[in-house]
């Protein structure tokens, strides 16, 4: 089979993993706990809290319509035109397609949200960071990967570890 039904099934998959592990999650905590009610797992240090953000990352922009719609549509739009451009003029990593398909899945995952609840469910709760959910880890996890992949690392003859933006 040829690479490029290997690249798109890859996409295809994570982005489909991604968005149904989001959706699963965000009903079961919607089910069992009320907003703002937290069951702890550790207590202190991690528990399930559903928030209903209406802002978009770390509840930023809050009921602010304009951003809450715009930037995960142009988001998801910028993300699959990457996907296509860089599959149609140059080798892509199948990494970056990883990468990219997370951050895909994420921003669909949340914006079924924004469009039929009309704000974000968030449930995992670090006690010391913003409640967030599957979709926002996903995009996180692949804006980290992608981060990862634009430093080269070079070994000099000390043997240190040198790390510099790719060209």
């Amino acid at each position: 089979m040829k690479r490029s039904f290997w690249d798109i099934l890859i996409c295809l998959s994570t982005v489909t993993l991604v968005v149904a592990l989001d959706r699963l999650t965000k009903v079961l905590f919607s089910t069992i706990l009320h907003p703002g009610e937290s069951l702890p797992v550790i207590r202190n240090v991690f528990h399930f809290t559903l928030v209903h953000n209406t802002g978009i990352a770390f509840g930023l922009f809050k009921d602010n319509s304009f951003v809450y719609f715009v930037i995960p549509v142009i988001a998801i739009g910028l993300l699959i035109y990457n996907i296509y451009y860089y599959h149609k003029f140059g080798e892509l990593d199948r990494l970056y397609i990883g990468a990219f398909s997370l951050i895909l899945g994420g921003a669909i995952g949340n914006l079924i949200d924004r469009i039929f609840l009309g704000h974000v469910v968030d449930f995992m709760d670090f006690q010391i960071w913003p409640v967030f959910n599957v979709a926002d880890s996903a995009i996180t996890i692949g804006a980290f990967i992608i981060l990862l992949k634009c430093f080269q690392v070079e070994k000099h003859k000390n043997n240190k570890i040198k790390y510099m933006l790719k060209d």
